[in-house]
C-alpha cells in the first residue's frame, strides 16, 4: 500500500513504525530531516519529485547477502527509466545516473535478527519533474530534463512499486545469479578507465571490472592487480556541471 503524507521528518524514520507492513511505501511531499548516504542531508523540491521509503521484510536472506537488496532495488529503478527511454546506469553503490548526472539517490537501512535480515527500509529519492536545482549540487538531473515530458507522480510511483515487487520476488525465488548478472551489465563506467579517490586524497586511474555479491567494488589498477573496495574506501571522481570545479560525487 502507498501511504501519501504531506510532511514528515524522514520517510525512513516514519517507515520504522510497525504499522507499516512488508511492501508498504511511505511517500512524503516534504521531509524536514531527509538524509542520504554518508550522513548527507537530502533535499527535494516539494511537489515535483518522489521521496519515499519502502518496507521489506527479507527474512530469507542472511546478513552477508544484504547487498542483493541494493541490486534488486537499483534494477527496478533502471527498469523504470528504460520504460521511459532513459539509458540509466547504476553507480556503485546505489545511485542511478544518466550519463554523468544523478537522477536517483538511495539509502538502505537494515534491522537484523541473528544471522538474518528482519526488516529493511529503503529510502529513495527520484528527481522527476524538477528542472532547477541548487547550484551547490554538482550533477543533478531529472526525468523531465532527460525526456522533455512532465510526469504524473502517482502513476509513476505505482509503476515503480510493481517493478520493485517483481525484483523482490526474483530474490525470493532464489534467482540470485541472474540478478547479479543484470546488475553488472548496468553498472556505470563498467570496463572504462576513470579516476578514483581514496579517503586520504590520493587518486588512481583504474578500470571498474565488477562488484562482488557482498558489495565490494572491483577495480583493475595500473599494475594489473584487481582490488576490492568497500563503501567509503574509494570514491568516483566526476566532473561537475559546466562552470563548476570537478567534484567527488557520492
Amino acid at each position: 500500500m502507498i501511504h501519501h503524507l504531506t510532511q514528515t521528518t524522514s520517510t525512513n524514520d516514519e517507515a520504522r513504525d510497525r504499522r507499516y507492513a512488508h511492501g508498504d511505501i511511505v511517500w512524503a511531499e516534504r521531509q524536514t530531516a531527509g538524509r542520504g548516504q554518508r550522513g548527507h542531508a537530502w533535499s527535494s523540491a516539494e511537489g515535483l519529485n518522489l521521496t519515499f521509503s519502502l518496507v521489506w521484510e527479507p527474512r530469507f536472506l542472511k546478513v552477508p547477502e544484504q547487498f542483493l537488496l541494493s541490486q534488486a532495488v537499483t534494477l527496478a529503478l533502471t527498469d523504470l527509466m528504460a520504460e521511459e527511454g532513459i539509458d540509466a546506469r547504476i553507480k556503485w553503490t546505489n545511485d542511478i545516473y544518466a550519463g554523468d548526472r544523478k537522477a536517483v539517490g538511495m539509502l538502505i537501512e537494515n534491522d537484523l535478527a541473528g544471522d538474518r535480515l528482519a526488516r529493511t527500509i529503503v529510502g529513495i529519492g527520484v528527481n522527476v519533474n524538477q528542472t532547477e536545482f541548487d547550484p551547490s549540487l554538482p550533477n543533478p538531473c531529472s526525468m523531465r530534463q532527460l525526456t522533455g515530458r512532465e510526469y504524473d507522480r502517482r502513476q509513476l510511483i505505482e509503476r515503480l512499486a510493481a517493478l520493485l515487487d517483481g525484483r523482490y520476488r526474483q530474490l525470493e525465488r532464489g534467482e540470485r545469479q541472474a540478478l547479479q548478472q543484470e546488475y553488472r551489465q548496468r553498472l556505470y563506467r563498467l570496463d572504462e578507465h576513470h579516476t578514483y579517490r581514496y579517503p586520504d586524497g590520493r587518486t588512481v586511474r583504474a578500470v571498474l571490472r565488477d562488484v562482488r555479491p557482498t558489495g565490494e567494488l572491483l577495480l583493475e589498477l595500473p599494475d594489473g592487480r584487481t582490488e576490492g573496495y568497500l563503501f567509503r574506501e574509494i570514491e568516483f571522481v566526476i566532473a561537475a556541471r559546466e562552470g563548476s570545479a570537478a567534484e567527488t560525487c557520492e
